[in-house]
């Protein structure tokens, strides 16, 4: 498994890592746009360990991937790798505040004990309907359609709900071949269709007000506080390459506030 270290941008290309074709689907609908750099700390683009014993040794990689384009400030990928122990893909898309566009959210983790799997276009402000109505009308759709083919994830914290949308997709599966299909014909084109209505957002979103872009910051910086000190991963990051620098990466990488 390699990274160039040179840059964020750089095209992943994990061997065996079960989200590499989602992770592509995402740079092919992406490339309509004229990606940028987003910085990333050195540190932090690629992280390896070995766990387990000396009789079955596991190696654990974290690589980061990031850029931005004019009306968003960062998409961040962050993607964790054990083979046959974990795959992750985390994936944030964060606008600009002087859009009045929503986050992009993906979560899709494999465990010993089975897939979860969840996709939202993610409120900063959801009570506000300015900010909310045109999405969602046209996210509930492309919800219901793939929702429908999915066993329910289950509920979500009371805390955590303000920061997902009617049109959170959200699924368990248990770890057999039949799961894998469902990834490739549900999960894969589900997710193509959540990018490819954020990206039309995107395209044809216009510039607010001053005052409603301080609006949409203190929304921002509302979810980012949540996610970092939430953030389910933190146990399992802290346990593999300690806790100094995964604090540090929920804080400086995933999660950062500007």
């Amino acid at each position: 498994m390699t990274l160039t270290r040179l840059n964020s941008l750089s095209p992943l290309n994990l061997k065996d890592w079960l989200w590499q074709p989602i992770f592509n689907d995402m740079l092919e609908l992406l490339s309509i746009f004229k990606l940028q750099n987003y910085p990333i700390p050195v540190e932090f683009l690629y992280k390896r360990v070995v766990t387990g014993n000396s009789k079955k040794p596991i190696e654990i990689t974290t690589s980061t991937w990031a850029s931005k384009f004019d009306k968003v400030k960062q998409i961040r990928a962050a993607c964790v790798e054990g083979k046959g122990y974990l795959s992750v893909l985390n994936l944030v898309i964060i606008p600009s505040i002087d859009y009045n566009l929503p986050f992009f959210g993906a979560d899709f983790v494999t465990l010993p004990n089975g897939h979860l799997l969840a996709l939202d276009l993610q409120p900063v402000l959801k009570s506000d309907r300015f900010h909310t109505a045109d999405v969602w009308q046209k996210l509930l759709p492309i919800h219901n359609r793939w929702q429908s083919l999915l066993p329910d994830g289950g509920d979500i914290p009371t805390e955590a709900k303000p920061y997902f949308s009617p049109g959170f997709l959200w699924t368990r599966l248990p770890l057999e071949k039949n799961s894998n299909l469902t990834i490739q014909e549900v999960i894969r084109p589900a997710f193509r269709e959540y990018l490819s209505l954020y990206l039309e957002l995107a395209s044809n979103a216009e510039r607010v007000s001053k005052d409603f872009s301080l609006k949409l910051q203190a929304g921002q910086k509302s979810y980012l506080n949540y996610r970092s000190y939430k953030d389910p991963a933190r146990g399992m990051l802290t346990r593999f390459y300690g806790k100094e620098w995964t604090e540090d990466y929920i804080h400086k990488v995933l999660f950062k506030i500007d």
